[in-house]
C-alpha cells in the first residue's frame, strides 16, 4: 500500500504572522537590553564612582516636572536632600535698591529721534549650553502680554508677540503646563497695572518679578503674603507688569529666583543648581533690560545652564539686578518673526509650549 504524503506550504497569512512575531520578539529583546543598559548606567551615575556626575544628575532631575521620581529609584530621601544642599543657592534677603538704576530719558528721546535701533542680540556659547541674549536699551518697551481672561489652552509665544504688535518675547512665570495646556497661570500676574491673577499662597517661596511704572525691575519675595498684602504691595510699588516664580530648594521642588541683587551676585554651593534650559531677566545700571534664554536637555547635544552660568552671563553684560524666570521645556525666545530658542520637547522642537503670559518687547 502506497502512502501519499502531501506537503502543504504555510499560507501567506501564517507566514506574515510568523514574521511579525519574530520582529516583535527582536524588538522586545532590544527594548529589554536598552532598558537594562539605561538602568545600569543610571545606577552607576548615582553611585559614588563620580560624585560630581551624581550631583549634577540628581539636581538636574529634581528641576524637571516629570522625571523627579528617577532619583528616588537609586537614592534615599536623605541622600537626595544632602546633594541638594551641597549644590544650592544661599539665602538672600536683600531687596532691590531702585536708586542704583538711572534711566536717561534725554538719551532715550535722542535715540528715538535719530531712529537708532536700541535692541541688540548676542549669541553666547558655554561649556554645557548655548544661549541667546536680547539687550533692550529702553525698559519702557518691556511689558507683559497675557491671554486674560484665562482658559484651558494657552497660546504659543509667537502668538503673544505678534498679536500685541511686538518684536520679541520670552516665556516667564509659573503656569499649568500639564499636557501642554498652558492656559492658567500660578501665583500672581500683573499686566498694564491690572492684577489679573492673585493666588500668592498656591506655592511656598513665590517671588514677584516685574517692572514698576518708572521702568525699574523689581524682584520681591511675597512668600506668606495674603491676596490683600499683594494688592497693597503692587499699589505701593506701582508695579505695572509682573509674574511670579518659585524659590524652593528641596528634594520635592528645586527652584531658584534671585541671581543678582544691587550688583551683588548671589552666593551658592557648587553650581547652585543642576543643568537645564533657563529663562532669565536682568537690568543694567542705565536701565537696559537683558532677556536671556539657554538651551539644554539634549538639544544640540547640550545639558543646559546652571545658576552659576546665569549669574556669570548677567554679570558679564552688566546686570545690577537679575532673576531666573522659568526653565525646562517652557524656555523659548522669539525675535523678528522667528524663534531664536524653541522647546526642547521633540513634538514642539520648532515651536514653543502653550503659555498664558510672556514678557514682550514692544
Amino acid at each position: 500500500m502506497t502512502n501519499n504524503i502531501i506537503n502543504e506550504k504555510p499560507s501567506l497569512s501564517r507566514r506574515i504572522l510568523t514574521w511579525v512575531g519574530r520582529a516583535a520578539l527582536m524588538l522586545l529583546t532590544l527594548v529589554i537590553i536598552l532598558a537594562g543598559t539605561v538602568f545600569i548606567s543610571l545606577k552607576m551615575i548615582c553611585s559614588d564612582t563620580s560624585p560630581k556626575a551624581k550631583q549634577t544628575f540628581v539636581t538636574t532631575l529634581l528641576e524637571t516636572g516629570q522625571l523627579k521620581f528617577l532619583a528616588s529609584w537609586f537614592l534615599t530621601p536623605e541622600e537626595i536632600q544632602e546633594l541638594v544642599n551641597s549644590n544650592s543657592m544661599e539665602q538672600i534677603d536683600d531687596t532691590v535698591n531702585s536708586a542704583l538704576i538711572s534711566i536717561d530719558t534725554a538719551e532715550k528721546e535722542e535715540s528715538e529721534e535719530s531712529e537708532v535701533k536700541d535692541i541688540e542680540v548676542f549669541k553666547i556659547s558655554g561649556r554645557t549650553y548655548e544661549a541667546n541674549l536680547i539687550k533692550v536699551k529702553d525698559p519702557s518697551r518691556i511689558s507683559l502680554a497675557t491671554i486674560y481672561p484665562w482658559r484651558e489652552l494657552g497660546v504659543n509665544l509667537d502668538e503673544l508677540v505678534n498679536e500685541n504688535g511686538a518684536v520679541a518675547g520670552i516665556n516667564g512665570g509659573l503656569y499649568n503646563s500639564n499636557n501642554n495646556t498652558g492656559g492658567r497661570p500660578y501665583g500672581v500676574i500683573v499686566s498694564k497695572g491690572e492684577i489679573q491673577f492673585n493666588e500668592p499662597t498656591q506655592f511656598k517661596g513665590l517671588v514677584l518679578i516685574g517692572f514698576t511704572e518708572d521702568n525699574i525691575l523689581q524682584i520681591i519675595d511675597i512668600d506668606g503674603m495674603s491676596k490683600k498684602d499683594v494688592e497693597d504691595l503692587i499699589a505701593t510699588n506701582k508695579i505695572r507688569d509682573a509674574v511670579t516664580f518659585q524659590e524652593e530648594s528641596s528634594d520635592a521642588n528645586n527652584h531658584f529666583v534671585q541671581l543678582i541683587i544691587n550688583g551683588n551676585p548671589r552666593g551658592m554651593n557648587g553650581m547652585g543648581s543642576g543643568l537645564n534650559p533657563r529663562t532669565a531677566i536682568g537690568q543694567c545700571a542705565d536701565g537696559s533690560v537683558l532677556l536671556l534664554v539657554t538651551d539644554g536637555r539634549g538639544k544640540s547635544g547640550h545639558l543646559g545652564a546652571s545658576a552659576s552660568d546665569l549669574i556669570e552671563i548677567m554679570t558679564e553684560y552688566g546686570a545690577v539686578n537679575a532673576a531666573n524666570l522659568d526653565g525646562g521645556s517652557s524656555s523659548c525666545m522669539y525675535y523678528e518673526g522667528e524663534y531664536l530658542m524653541t522647546s526642547v520637547t521633540f513634538y514642539y522642537s520648532n515651536d514653543s509650549w502653550r503659555m498664558p503670559a510672556a514678557f514682550i518687547v514692544n
